[in-house]
């Protein structure tokens, strides 16, 4: 007898980006709303974030994949490309805030279980083309509102630490 396929976990490495931008002296927070897919048809709020490469037609890469170790300079420019695509802006970042893990099911994959670093950024400005077609719309929050309407733990637990930051890096 052979072991389940769904047993099986599968690693993925991503890095991603908390956003903010100051406005009326207070910060805002960017949030991505996904696009509803067949796989994952209900839409949830999230932080820009992305795998550190891909092999194409939905494979991760190398990188993403924990075959070859992901160096400091491909975790930033991840992190800054998936805003760009996801959020459809470009930030610069201030501070890395450190690294989430968690595990969740993908439909004819399994189990995986996700690293994603992610970054303190500031918002520099819109992009001309706005987001990709990952993304259905984008929200500036402030700290409270975007809290709540984060859809995940993790990523609430990583805009904690990326508000903690900001005020120490302020």
């Amino acid at each position: 007898m052979g072991k389940d396929p769904q047993s099986k976990v599968i690693r993925e490495f991503s890095s991603g980006g908390a956003v903010f931008k100051e406005s009326n002296g207070q910060a805002l927070w960017l949030l991505a709303r996904t696009m509803p897919s067949d796989i994952f048809p209900d839409p949830v709020w999230r932080l820009p974030k992305g795998w550190i490469d891909d092999a194409g037609e939905g494979i991760p890469g190398p990188m993403a994949s924990g075959k070859i170790k992901a160096d400091e300079a491909s975790l930033r420019d991840t992190a800054l490309r998936e805003v760009r695509e996801e959020g459809g802006v470009k930030a610069e970042i201030i501070e890395k805030i450190g690294s989430s893990k968690y595990f969740y099911t993908f439909p004819g994959k399994g189990r995986i279980l996700k690293f994603v670093t992610f970054y303190l950024m500031k918002w520099v400005s819109d992009l001309p083309e706005g987001f990709d077609g990952e993304t259905s719309e984008i929200a500036w929050l402030p700290y409270n509102e975007a809290y709540e309407r984060l859809s995940f733990d993790r990523e609430k637990e990583v805009l904690v630490k990326a508000k903690d930051l900001l005020a120490l890096v302020a």
